[in-house]
This record gives structure tokens, C-alpha cells and sequence, in this order.
């Protein structure tokens, strides 16, 4: 495991002895130890899907449930549910599982009108940092997990870096230029799994050896730093920008909405040491939580600290509540915020988008604070093919 030091001084040294006699890089070498010290998987791990799917939101598609319907070890299963119940155990700690994941694709097409760019990258399944309020719960329930286990059991993609390779290769270099690539759109990449597997840089790395690319990193985490060589190599044959997210300068209330990611102080002097070493860089306000987070003083504050940070862009949205998200959120609310409960109760549970006005009043405030303090609304241009969406990805606004 890292230590901080570590993370301050850089990334580890390639090129080791282990490199040099065997043939194979460090990243390499480690994920074949991590096969052979693997635990199997019993289907206790596993806890019984629900009786009963949630009710059917209003404009929002209900993920499919698996074909385990009664979470019996012998009723068949497919696709990545298969594939999640056959990850051996790698590794436990702080009350998290982490699953070696065999997939056989890392690039991800993206087809829905509301997402502006067309590839997106992944490097784990679940995330760490646990935030109470994380839309993306609901990729847990095509393994027959629950959403509560997003942060308590992290599965790792194996070979990642081969497979980007050989995915970046593979589609003729060419064809991907101008199409975007997202890292971390429905996880974090540099949660605290990033520091043992390492499997966003080996990503990155592959990504160093193409040219024309366009890419973007999402992430809360000032772990990024450790990858800034590596970005500033992609920077020289394509694009590539970093996006952190911030939602509160309030570092008490980051600790009960984010309990596992690192302080928003510490993320925005990431955003301030990417611009000084040259890596395009911005704030992303994802999401604003009504009631919550969304004071305008705050806000303003916010905006301000971006911009003193030196964020070349701030964008935003508001709260985006798929079922699963529903189901730990409003819980959550209830307990922490209780004056708020009912107000979501009557905005999120027949429709996982606050109210029209209530997303136009925020956009409007970005704007405002936008041009007030300088700073652009987008870290990129919008791929050909795309149209202006309302929507960033699967929950972000363009406020």
C-alpha cells in the first residue's frame, strides 16, 4: 500500500530488476501475484436480490434484474453477474472486498443522445469513497449485488492496460480521433484501489503510446497528482484534461456526504499543482444537493475557490437519484437532514430529476458565476455527431 509520502514523491520507479529479468513491466508482474494469492468466491458473498424490482421512475429506465432471480447458487446467471461471481478475492481491508473482475472490453461505446462524447473507461466496478449520494449504485445491481455493497465490494478490471492497448490499436488510431474517451464516469479512478492496483495508470500508460486521442479524467481524489507524468505525456500527442469534483468547500459536511474522499481543500490544491505543471484542469460542482449544498454564499464561495485554484472551466448539475441511489439516499436524508425529507421524498421518488425550475434557477446561478470569476462552462468541445445536451453524461448539467 502507498503511503503519503509516496504519493507525494511520485510514482514508483518502472524499470525495476523484476522488469529487466522477467520482460514484464511492474503492473504486470503484480496482477499475476494477484491471481496466484486469490481467494475463490463463495456464493455467500452474494446476498439475495430483492423480492420485488423498485417502482419504475418516471423517464428513467429501471436497470434490468439478472437471471438469478431467487440468488440460489445453482440457478444460472449471465453476462457480468456470471463474471462477478466467479472474481476471486484478492484482497480485504477497511471493511471493503476487492474482486479481481476478467472482462474482455475496457472502451465503452455511448450512444445515448444525452451523453456528449462517444467512449467511456472505467477501471473498476464500485467505489470506496462511498458518497451518499452516487447515481452510479445501480451498475451494482446487474451483478445481484446490492446498492449498498457499491463501496464495500470493488471489483478490479484485469489487464486493463493490455486491453486498452489493444482496444486503442485495434480500432485503427484513426477512428478514434476526436472521439472523446470519459475516465471515471461511473467510478472514481484514483479511490483508494488506485494506490494497490494501480490499474487507472496502466490505462493511461496505454493511452501515452497513441496520438490524437481526446481525453478526460472525473475524479475526487488529489491521487491524480501521483499520474501527472504520464498525463503531461499524453498531453503531447492528444488532448487531455482533468475534471475534480468539489460540492462543498464545508469540509464537516464533505465527511458525512463523501466519508472516504479526501478533503475538498486537498482536491482543489490538486486542481492548483495540475495547472502548474501545464495539465488542463476544472472544478466540477457534481451534484448540487438541494437544500444541502446549493446556498448561494456557497456556491459563490466555491466558484471563487475554483477560480483561485486556478480551474480553467466550472461546470455543474443538480442531483440525479436513479432507484438504487433512491434507496440509500433517502435514508440518508432522513437521518442527517430530516426538514429535507419530505421535500425529496416529493421531488426524487416518481422521478430521479429535481424539478425544471429548480435546474434552470441553478444554471442560471453557474452562469452568473462564471462570468463573474472567468472561467469557461466545458473542458472540451463537444464531439461531431453529438448535439447539445441538457445533460452531461448520465447525471451531469451544463450548468
Amino acid at each position: 500500500m502507498a503511503t503519503q509520502s509516496t504519493l507525494r514523491s511520485g510514482p514508483p520507479a518502472y524499470g525495476s530488476s523484476v522488469e529487466r529479468r522477467t520482460g514484464k513491466s511492474a503492473r504486470a508482474t503484480k496482477s499475476e501475484d494477484l491471481r496466484r494469492r486469490t481467494k475463490l468466491v463463495t456464493s455467500s458473498l452474494f446476498p439475495d436480490p430483492r423480492d420485488g424490482q423498485p417502482a419504475a421512475t418516471e423517464g428513467v429506465p429501471t436497470p434490468p434484474r439478472g437471471l438469478c432471480p431467487s440468488g440460489d447458487a445453482t440457478t444460472p446467471v449471465s453476462g457480468i453477474a456470471r463474471l462477478a461471481a466467479s472474481s476471486p478475492l484478492v484482497d480485504e481491508k477497511r471493511q471493503t472486498e476487492y474482486y479481481l473482475l476478467p472482462v474482455k472490453s475496457l472502451l465503452n461505446r455511448c450512444t445515448s443522445e444525452r451523453v456528449p462524447f462517444p467512449w467511456t473507461v472505467n477501471p473498476y466496478r464500485g467505489c470506496e469513497f462511498g458518497c451518499s449520494y452516487c447515481y452510479a449504485r445501480y451498475t451494482h445491481e446487474y451483478m445481484e449485488l446490492e446498492p449498498e455493497d457499491f463501496e464495500r465490494k470493488i471489483y478490479v478490471k484485469d489487464a486493463a492496460g493490455a486491453l486498452a492497448r489493444r482496444e486503442l490499436s485495434g480500432r485503427g488510431g484513426t477512428s478514434m480521433r476526436g472521439q472523446h474517451i470519459a475516465i471515471g464516469t461511473a467510478t472514481d479512478p484514483y479511490q483508494p484501489a488506485e494506490e494497490e492496483f494501480g490499474t487507472t495508470r496502466t490505462v493511461l500508460e496505454a493511452m501515452a503510446e497513441r496520438e490524437g486521442l481526446s481525453v478526460s479524467i472525473i475524479t475526487k481524489s488529489n491521487r491524480v497528482l501521483r499520474d501527472a507524468d504520464v498525463i503531461r505525456r499524453i498531453s503531447e500527442k492528444s488532448e487531455i484534461s482533468v475534471n475534480v469534483t468539489v460540492t462543498t468547500l464545508n469540509q464537516r459536511l464533505a465527511r458525512r456526504l463523501e466519508p472516504r474522499a479526501p478533503r475538498p481543500d486537498l482536491r482543489l490544491a490538486a486542481v492548483t499543482k495540475l495547472r502548474e505543471a501545464g495539465i488542463a484542469a476544472g472544478v466540477f460542482v457534481m451534484p448540487v444537493l438541494p437544500g444541502i449544498t446549493d446556498r448561494e454564499s456557497d456556491l459563490d464561495a466555491l466558484a471563487r475557490a475554483a477560480r483561485d485554484a486556478g480551474a480553467q472551466w466550472l461546470a455543474a448539475n443538480v442531483l440525479f437519484l436513479m432507484p438504487a441511489s433512491l434507496k440509500v439516499f433517502l435514508p440518508f436524508v432522513e437521518k442527517e437532514f430530516p426538514r429535507l425529507a419530505r421535500r425529496y421524498r416529493e421531488w426524487y421518488t416518481r422521478n430521479a430529476y429535481a424539478p425544471e425550475e429548480y435546474r434552470k434557477k441553478i444554471s442560471a446561478q453557474f452562469a452568473a458565476l462564471r462570468a463573474k470569476y472567468g472561467m469557461g462552462s466545458r473542458p472540451y468541445v463537444e464531439t461531431e455527431g453529438k448535439s447539445q445536451p441538457s445533460q452531461l453524461g448520465l447525471n451531469w448539467i451544463a450548468a
